[in-house]
C-alpha cells in the first residue's frame, strides 16, 4: 500500500512534473492540478490550500488569468506588474 502524500509533498510535486519547457510556474486551472488535487484529496479545497502555503513561504504564487500560477519559492517572478510597471515609468 502506497502512503498518501501531504498537502505540500503534492503541490511541490505537481509543480515539478506539470512544468512544460523552460516556464517555472503551473497554472492552477490549465494544467490540471486543481482538478488533480481534488481527486487525490477528496473533500479539500485547492484554494485554500495553496493560499496557506503561499502565506507560509512553501510555494508562491501569483494570479493570472483564469486562476493563480505556483512556484517553488524562489522561482516566481520577484516584482508584480504594478512595480514592473512604476519601473518602466521610471517612478520606481
Amino acid at each position: 500500500m502506497t502512503k498518501k502524500l501531504s498537502f505540500d509533498e503534492f503541490v511541490i510535486l505537481a509543480i515539478k512534473k506539470l512544468r512544460t519547457g523552460d516556464y517555472k510556474g503551473v497554472h492552477s486551472v490549465y494544467s490540471g492540478f486543481n482538478e488533480a488535487f481534488k481527486l487525490y484529496f477528496t473533500g479539500e479545497n485547492p484554494v485554500q490550500v495553496t493560499n496557506k502555503m503561499s502565506e507560509d513561504g512553501t510555494i508562491g504564487l501569483r494570479p493570472t488569468k483564469g486562476g493563480m500560477v505556483l512556484y517553488l519559492p524562489g522561482e516566481g517572478p520577484q516584482s508584480s506588474r504594478g512595480e514592473e510597471a512604476l519601473k518602466k515609468m521610471g517612478l520606481l
